[in-house]
């Protein structure tokens, strides 16, 4: 995600807490929100992706999703 969509996402939650926000900035604090979860959840499984599992007779095996989180 952009710095500039972040700073973005700052500026308007430091207008909330200072006064309220109309319900354009509302709408744009949430979808901003949205992509900035989005962004993160992508990022995480891509890190979790490439991850290695040691087991304790030193054999590796990669991590694999859980069959009930699909």
């Amino acid at each position: 995600m952009e710095q500039s969509k972040i700073d973005r996402i700052n500026e308007l939650a430091r207008k909330a807490r200072a006064s309220s926000l109309t319900a354009e900035e509302q709408r744009e604090r949430a979808a901003l929100y949205q992509e900035y979860r989005d962004a993160f959840r992508r990022n995480l499984e891509a890190q979790l992706q490439n991850l290695w599992i040691e087991e304790p007779d030193g054999t590796r095996r990669k991590l694999r999703k859980r069959e009930d989180d699909k």
